[in-house]
């Protein structure tokens, strides 16, 4: 398998797996909660930004989820 078929496509289900240290420092406690809960499982990925990070949904109603913006470095593909 080659690198490429590893990298995320737009819409699949990825695995966050952390966050930097102050990530969630100026966050309301509620969605600090929310992200850290989904830490190590799935979440969909839906694009790179314009600025470079990943945009992540998660939550019980597709589309009206939480969603979090983070480095590419941090997601992988759900296995």
């Amino acid at each position: 398998m080659s690198i490429e078929d590893k990298q995320p496509k737009l819409g699949d289900m990825v695995v966050l797996v952390g966050l930097p240290p102050g990530f969630l420092d100026d966050l309301p406690i509620e969605n600090q909660i929310a992200i850290r809960d989904v830490i190590g499982k799935p979440v969909k990925f839906n694009e790179i930004t314009s600025w470079g990070r990943a945009e992540l949904e998660f939550g019980e109603n597709p589309g009206k989820g939480h969603f979090v913006y983070v480095d590419p470095s941090l997601i992988r593909p759900v296995e």
